[in-house]
């Protein structure tokens, strides 16, 4: 018997201890209704228990906390359990016994109880499954690399060694669910080359799942969004997956979505306008801050009035039971709504400045912006604001964290940098990109007009610091050997140092590297030349190249972006008709489900280069279309009788974005066909700033295309400027109240 125990050490190592049958007891765990009976299990079989029987324990605990609601979710209740504690330790004894399946669940369970990475288990369990790397199933690798990312291991050497299994098996991977996992789990490490495979290999998958698969179309999102790449074909595609299940998708899944593509500047119409409903639909179903600050901040900035004011009124109502980060996503979504409810603005900034200790820099710069947006005046929170912001100042070494520091504090009132910070600026500038050093010239601009207006002095230390930016600056530029880095550092670009200082210089170093454009850049430069208003022949000229070159490749989502510098700037390239006519041809079969603003925006463009399409025509001036446009014009809006009094809405009237279904030809009462006789329908908007030039009050193009539209469809529009109506003669509300019944009943004061 001696001798047999020695010679089979592992034999009887493993089944020593075993009971002589574990199917029933694992029935029994399999009939068990609540972690309580779970548990009873456990203490009376514990010395007896096999590696099969701990990972059918786990599971079960974890089947029931996923099939309660977040409120009846009790994990730490369970964690703490004594019977708990002896799985925790069972599972360091078994877990080398585990097949590979279930070894790496067990540690998915393990970190969904909240188990950290510095656990010994947790540490035991990643060792264990990365010594057996090599072997795992591609289903059980990318379960694994969740596991890491869920760590926060995104940049260690172990998610580097599944990147490289990932890259030497990919033409054998045919399973896109595991494939979407894993390219989430490694975006970070992975060089252009294999994102490019990547997403090829994606595209060859995308027709081997069914179109109910939400989770893998939004995991391949995600990669796009990791990876910074807005990939038309494969966006487009998801977006359908997202729209055939547009009635199944609960809060966070629209949530998520709606980040993803606001990340990528991907914009459906359809999806916001589906989800927009979907979202209300919901507003009475929340009555816990967790789920309803999620619905406030998804849906309020593209909710309508109605939805607004119910939004914002049930959030004031919770605002005693917010938390810090609660409060400033709410604060957040505010700034995003252009928000003007005082009562709200005061209420939420309030608990922002009780948990003002506890935000991270970047968070308080999130404050700070939203606070001054939202025209917030509390010299208490600016003053410990400053406080905190140069606290953290005084000890940062990160350029990017010094620069987000010291727009904040050039945001506040009195702004100013003294000799120390500009010397902590100055070290850093050497490390900074252009964004970094665009930051710091826009603050130091802003402290420099403080000085100038209220102090009557030109700090010359400062102007010294602007020299040095503009240096580095140009010197960065002059340096830069790739087009797609120097992309990434100057698209977000904007501001009056940036325009003054670098915008010429930044020209000169695009059209060195401009042999570099190709289909996948090329609109995002077109973006660039339209938006610095900077005219370059040879920039344009080689746009219009790649465009009749690789246009099959090119995403009809694209075209507009491309085709705009060359209607801004009044430039025609050498094959104008073939350029304009293939854009045009590409963008044909797509006319009728793109953003009515964008196909609005797309004709006026090629109209102010005298291009004129009649199948684009066409789909502009038609019902449909305009009553999808309607569906965007949001507005306050009423209805007068023949004698100017209001009438009530009835059936005889049609709320914008819901036009009666005409068959005829198109006239200019669209909107008003079921009015009484002489009655008239008005639409009121309110201009922000944004609606204006910068120098002088005239209106934009927008604002001005949608008063135009809104006439087509036979409202009288009344539009109410933002420096009308924030005047001091309008600062009483009787005076605004005279305002509006002169602009909408032409009557004269009242006698109040």
């Amino acid at each position: 018997m001696l001798r047999l125990r020695a010679i089979c050490p592992f034999s009887w190592r493993v089944f020593q201890f075993r009971p002589f049958s574990f199917e029933p007891l694992l029935n029994q765990m399999n009939k068990c209704t609540d972690e309580e009976q779970i548990f009873d299990l456990i203490e009376k079989n514990k010395d007896i228990l096999s590696e099969k029987q701990v990972a059918c324990a786990l599971s079960m605990l974890w089947q029931f906390q996923k099939q309660k609601s977040s409120l009846l979710k009790n994990v730490e209740c369970i964690r703490d359990h004594p019977q708990f504690l002896t799985l925790h330790n069972l599972t360091t004894t078994k877990m080398e016994f585990m097949n590979d399946s279930t070894l790496v669940n067990v540690l998915y369970i393990i970190q969904q109880f909240g188990f950290e990475a510095h656990d010994p288990l947790v540490e035991a369990l990643v060792t264990e499954a990365w010594r057996r790397l090599e072997r795992f199933d591609i289903n059980v690798l990318s379960k694994f690399s969740s596991c890491l990312a869920d760590q926060h291991l995104c940049f260690s050497p172990l998610m580097g060694k599944i990147a490289d299994i990932v890259n030497r098996n990919l033409e054998t991977i045919q399973d896109l669910r595991c494939l979407s996992v894993l390219m989430v789990s490694i975006s970070s490490l992975i060089s252009q080359r294999f994102q490019e495979q990547l997403v090829n290999k994606t595209e060859q998958l995308f027709d081997t799942i069914d179109s109910s698969q939400v989770n893998i179309a939004r995991r391949i999102v995600q990669f796009l969004r990791n990876i910074k790449y807005g990939y038309y074909p494969l966006l487009e595609r998801c977006n359908k997956v997202f729209l055939s299940n547009v009635n199944h998708l609960d809060l966070d899944s629209i949530s998520k979505i709606l980040s993803l593509y606001h990340s990528l500047q991907f914009h459906s119409f359809e999806f916001i306008l589906m989800t927009k409903k979907r979202l209300t639909e919901m507003i009475p179903l929340f009555d816990y801050p967790a789920s309803f600050v999620k619905l406030f901040v998804t849906l309020g900035p593209v909710a309508g009035p109605e939805e607004e004011k119910r939004l914002k009124s049930t959030i004031l109502l919770m605002s005693e039971e917010l938390t810090s980060h609660q409060a400033l996503a709410v604060m957040g979504a505010m700034e995003e709504m252009e928000s003007r409810n005082s009562r709200l603005i005061r209420k939420i900034a309030s608990i922002l400045h009780k948990h003002l200790d506890n935000y991270k820099p970047v968070e308080l710069l999130r404050i700070t912006q939203a606070s001054i947006f939202l025209h917030f005046q509390s010299k208490e929170l600016f003053v410990k604001l400053r406080e905190l912001l140069l606290s953290y100042l005084k000890v940062s070494v990160i350029p990017s964290e010094i620069s987000l520091l010291v727009c904040a504090l050039s945001m506040l009132p009195s702004p100013h940098l003294d000799e120390a910070r500009i010397s902590q600026i100055e070290a850093v500038l050497p490390q900074c990109d252009l964004n970094d050093l665009n930051s710091f010239a826009t603050s130091v601009l802003r402290c420099i007009q403080y000085d100038h207006m209220y102090r009557n002095n030109m700090p010359g230390k400062q102007l010294k610091l602007l020299q040095k930016l503009d240096h580095y600056g140009r010197q960065r530029l002059q340096k830069c050997s790739s087009l797609n880095l120097l992309w990434e550092e100057v698209k977000s670009l904007k501001g009056d140092w940036f325009a003054d200082s670098l915008l010429e210089e930044t020209v000169v170093t695009l059209q060195r590297l401009m042999d570099e454009i190709n289909y996948i850049n090329v609109a995002g430069i077109a973006s660039f030349i339209s938006r610095t208003n900077y005219l370059s022949t040879s920039l344009l000229d080689r746009i219009a190249s790649v465009v009749l070159q690789q246009i099959e490749k090119i995403h009809p989502f694209a075209i507009l972006a491309i085709i705009l510098p060359f209607s801004a700037l009044n430039y025609d390239p050498p094959q104008r008709d073939e350029f304009f006519g293939t854009c045009l041809q590409r963008l044909n079969s797509y006319l009728s489900i793109l953003d009515p603003l964008m196909l609005v925006f797309l004709g006026y463009s090629l109209a102010t280069r005298e291009y004129f399409s009649e199948d684009l025509l066409k789909a502009i001036f038609n019902i449909r279309f305009l009553a999808k446009l309607d569906s965007q014009l949001e507005h306050f809006e009423c209805i007068l009788d023949k004698r100017k009094k209001p009438l009530p809405y009835g059936s005889h009237n049609t709320t914008l974005g819901k036009l009666p279904k005409i068959h005829s030809e198109l006239n200019t009462q669209i909107a008003g066909s079921r009015l009484p006789p002489g009655a008239e329908k008005i639409a009121l908007e309110f201009l922000d700033s944004r609606a204006f030039c910068r120098n002088i009050p005239h209106l934009k193009g927008k604002s001005a295309m949608k008063k135009r539209h809104l006439e087509i469809l036979g409202y009288r529009v009344i539009q109410i400027p933002h420096f009308e109506w924030n005047s001091m003669a309008l600062s009483t509300k009787n005076a605004r109240m005279d305002y509006l019944r002169e602009r909408i009943f032409g009557e004269g004061k009242s006698s109040s």
